[in-house]
C-alpha cells in the first residue's frame, strides 16, 4: 500500500487479494493520513475473521469455504481411486458490502 500511494498519491479504491492484506492498506492508509472510506475505498478477498473484526468492517467478496473443501475432498478421492483426470469446478462467490465502501 505505501508504494502504491507513492506511485499514485490520488489512488481512491483498493481492491486486494485477502482481508488480512486489506486490513494492512487501511493500516497504511491510516498512518498515511488517509480515510476509509471517505478518502480511499477498499475490497478484500476471502471474508475470513479478519473482515468482520477490522475496524471499518471490510467490504469483501466471500468465497464458499464449505463448498471448496466438498469439493477438494471429492477431487482428491477421484484421484485416489484412479478415476483419471477431475475437471476444474467454479464456485459462485458472493459480494459482501460492509463499511470499506462509499
Amino acid at each position: 500500500m505505501n508504494q502504491i500511494l507513492r506511485d499514485d498519491p490520488a489512488v481512491d479504491a483498493v481492491f486486494a487479494a485477502s482481508g488480512l492484506m486489506a486490513v494492512g492498506a487501511m493500516r497504511a492508509l491510516r498512518a498515511a493520513g488517509r480515510r476509509v472510506p471517505e478518502d480511499v475505498a477498499i475490497i478484500g478477498f476471502d471474508d475470513g475473521p479478519a473482515a468482520v473484526n477490522a475496524e471499518p468492517q471490510l467490504s469483501t467478496v466471500r468465497q464458499p469455504f464449505p463448498e471448496m473443501g466438498r469439493e477438494m475432498a471429492r477431487m482428491m478421492l477421484r484421484l485416489v481411486a484412479g478415476e483419471g483426470p477431475v475437471a476444474p469446478v467454479v464456485l459462485p462467490t458472493e459480494l459482501v458490502l460492509r463499511d470499506t465502501t462509499a
